[in-house]
């Protein structure tokens, strides 16, 4: 068979979800190509499974940091019934909602394994059986996502270790777990493991959270050993052998047991066998694109989210996929597109305004530069720190918090290239500040911007003032 659509958008995920979505309300025609559950990983083995994990602990721990509420709580957390909840967030890995979504979207679906055959053409193995051809007659949207990297450390293959799929699908709790690696997905299992009754060990041979402030990781390291877990930083993994009893993990630090071990150990772009060759493009790399998306050279082929390798997190390869939507549909209409800096079809903000959270124990929220970026930038930094015992919306939050926010200001220009906050709950606080990056706020008009009091907002005004009025 062969079928013609508009647009022809790989994978189903988040974000071949919103191309599609996009390029429809363009009025454009759309089918996605997807080989596993509609939805992607972001809905079944990441974003949704793993912070459900860690809601039911995290709720927990902020009720017995509270006077009052601490003395009510006397129960342990039900395991059981936070995998049970886990369970029904994931809809059971069943992707029927999903699926009618699609169909109320007006977007076409054929399930299977879909590679690049020609230009603007895929051939698909179908899922059933047999294949399917499809023509795109305005462009094609890679957006395949990534797959957890396991390094070749010798035995570890062999040892069949969890990836975060594994660990956010687990029916069980091991009794121990050993995690190799120190960034985001390392931390927020280590943190959720643990507090489900595993013994955790990690192994982070760079340190904690590295493209993160420091204090930010300090914190984290600190929070971690609080809930028992054995963090080892600067260690180097040499080998793994699997036994009938779990796993030994020989490092040159000494050997771990454990009865299961998860590599966290970063990602890499789903791009090894979906006809790039074809098109002349090198397969298993990250596919570049320009700031609209689209492949440099190919007017019709276009790479949107983690595939690409610019910023490897869900809202952000959904944003990406609104300006590639967007941007497509223009363009068959022969629209020009909007390509100014911060325009409709740019993703300008995968650049120096990401926000991101890490929901560990404390949560960390950041958006745009860290102090060290900025500085390798050659822009005239100056960071200022305020903890947040001065905000008496954080003492009220919880007894005892301890937590601290840093901006960093361009001294020349007088606006935030970025802010870190670590600290309970700060997760919900990270959009103000993504406002003040991506809309370059002055710290003039900033203080114009009163924080409710008393609410934990108000860090706000106490960086501002650990700055200094005159000097904005």
């Amino acid at each position: 068979m062969t079928d013609e659509y508009d647009v022809i958008v790989l994978g189903g995920g988040p974000v071949g979800e919103n191309v599609a979505d996009r390029a429809v309300q363009g009025g454009l025609t759309a089918v996605i190509v997807e080989s596993e559950l509609v939805g992607g990983e972001c809905s079944y083995w990441a974003c949704m499974p793993s912070k459900t994990l860690l809601r039911s602990p995290q709720a927990l721990r902020a009720a017995r940091r509270v006077g009052g509420s601490a003395e009510a709580v006397t129960g342990r957390l039900d395991v059981g019934a936070v995998l049970a909840r886990r369970n029904e967030f994931t809809s059971h890995w069943k992707d029927d909602g999903q699926v009618s979504w699609l169909d109320s979207a007006g977007i076409a679906l054929v399930r299977g394994h879909g590679r690049l055959s020609a230009e603007r053409q895929v051939t698909v193995t179908l899922a059933g059986g047999g294949e399917q051809i499809l023509t795109a007659r305005h462009a094609v949207a890679v957006c395949t996502g990534s797959d957890a990297a396991v390094p070749a450390i010798p035995g570890l293959r062999e040892a069949a270790p969890w990836t975060s799929r594994e660990a956010t699908s687990a029916q069980e709790v091991p009794p121990s777990l050993v995690v190799i690696g120190g960034g985001v997905v390392a931390v927020e299992m280590a943190t959720a493991f643990a507090s489900l009754g595993s013994q955790v060990t990690v192994l982070a041979r760079s340190g904690l959270l590295s493209s993160l402030e420091s204090f930010a990781a300090e914190l984290v390291a600190d929070g971690l050993r609080e809930l028992g877990v054995d963090v080892r930083t600067g260690v180097d993994t040499l080998a793994v052998v699997r036994d009938d009893d779990g796993v030994t993990v020989r490092t040159d630090g000494g050997e771990v047991r454990a009865a299961e071990i998860l590599v966290a150990t970063g990602r890499r772009p789903r791009s090894t066998d979906i006809g790039l060759d074809v098109v002349g493009l090198k397969a298993g790399a990250p596919i570049t694109t320009d700031d609209t998306l689209r492949v440099p050279g190919m007017d019709w082929l276009y790479a949107v989210g983690d595939v690409n390798g610019r910023v490897l997190l869900t809202h952000q390869g959904k944003y990406q996929a609104r300006a590639a939507g967007d941007v497509i549909a223009a363009r068959a209409r022969g629209e020009a597109a909007d390509v100014a800096a911060w325009g409709r079809h740019m993703a300008t903000a995968d650049h120096a305004a990401v926000p991101q959270v890490v929901f560990s124990e404390p949560e960390v929220a950041a958006v745009g530069l860290t102090e060290a970026a900025a500085r390798r930038t050659r822009h005239r930094v100056r960071a200022v720190d305020v903890e947040f015992s001065s905000v008496a919306g954080a003492s009220l939050h919880e007894d005892g918090y301890r937590g601290r926010a840093r901006m960093v200001v361009d001294e020349d220009r007088q606006v935030l290239l970025g802010v870190t906050l670590a600290g309970p709950d700060v997760a919900e606080l990270i959009h103000a500040a993504a406002i003040a990056v991506v809309g370059q706020v002055p710290l003039k008009r900033l203080w114009h911007a009163v924080p409710s009091y008393p609410t934990m907002s108000e860090v706000w005004l106490r960086l501002l003032e650990a700055y200094g009025r005159d000097s904005a």
